[in-house]
C-alpha cells in the first residue's frame, strides 16, 4: 500500500557510503530528505546528486538531513561520486544508501513488491524508484512527489516545501500558490477572526474565508 501523508515512514537499518544505519535513529530529532533514483551512473541522477551536494548546507541549516537511495550497492556508490563532482563540481557528503535486494524500495513502495530480478537491472527496470520524501521529527512522511524518468528533480521546490512545512507546523498558517520565503501566508480556517487579531495583530480579509497576514517570525 502506498505511504500516504502523515503515515509513519518505515525504519530499516540499511548499509550507506557513511556506514551502517537505522533510519529512525539516523534522522534524530530533525527532517530527513529520502531521495531515490534508478541506478547509479546515469545521467539525470548525476546531476541531481551533485545540485543536493551543493544545497546540503541549506538543508542543513533547516535542521534537515539528506540521504539518498539506489538499487546498486555502496561500492558502485562511491565510484559514482567521482563522476558527481565531475560533472557538478559538488562532493558527495551525504550518505547514499546501498539496496542492492531492494528491500527498502519495496518498503516505501518505490518498485512493486512482486519484483525479484536484482542483477542486471536497467534505469528502465526501476523507473518508479524516482520518489523524494519529506520525513518530520515525529517520523511521519510530510511530503513525498515521484518524478518521471526524463524530468530533472526541482530541489529548490522541495526547499520551498519544507519551508512551508516547518511554517505551518509551527503557526496556525497555510501558506498559498508559489509562496517563498517572507511573503504573506494564510490564516487557518479553525482560527476566529478575534484569536487571529490577538496571534497576529489584524490580518486582511480578502475573502470570508481568506484571510492573510505576514509570515510569522
Amino acid at each position: 500500500m502506498a505511504l500516504r501523508i502523515n503515515d509513519t515512514a518505515p525504519d530499516f537499518t540499511a548499509d550507506t557510503t557513511e556506514g551502517p544505519i537505522s533510519f529512525h535513529d539516523w534522522i534524530g530529532d530533525g527532517y530527513a530528505i529520502l531521495f531515490s533514483h534508478p541506478k547509479d551512473f546515469t545521467p539525470v541522477c548525476t546531476t541531481e546528486l551533485g545540485l543536493m551536494a551543493g544545497m546540503q548546507e541549506e538543508f542543513s541549516k533547516r535542521n534537515a538531513k539528506i540521504i539518498g537511495i539506489s538499487v546498486d550497492p555502496v561500492d558502485d556508490h562511491h565510484r559514482w561520486k567521482d563522476d558527481i563532482k565531475t560533472v557538478t563540481g559538488n562532493t558527495v557528503g551525504y550518505p547514499m544508501i546501498g539496496d542492492p535486494e531492494m528491500k527498502v524500495a519495496k518498503l516505501y513502495d518505490m518498485l512493486p513488491a512482486s519484483e525479484v530480478k536484482v542483477e542486471g537491472r536497467t534505469p528502465a527496470d526501476n523507473q518508479t524508484v524516482r520518489t523524494v520524501f519529506i520525513v518530520g521529527p515525529d517520523k511521519k512522511v510530510k511530503l513525498s512527489l515521484t518524478y518521471p524518468m526524463t524530468t530533472g528533480r526541482n530541489f529548490d521546490e522541495i526547499l520551498r516545501a519544507l519551508d512551508s512545512i516547518q511554517l505551518t507546523i509551527d503557526h496556525q498558517v497555510s501558506t498559498p500558490a508559489n509562496w517563498k520565503q517572507g511573503e504573506n501566508v494564510i490564516v487557518v480556517p479553525a482560527v476566529s477572526d478575534e484569536d487571529a487579531k490577538a496571534r497576529f495583530d489584524g490580518f486582511d480579509k480578502v475573502l470570508p474565508y481568506l484571510r492573510t497576514v505576514k509570515q510569522p517570525t
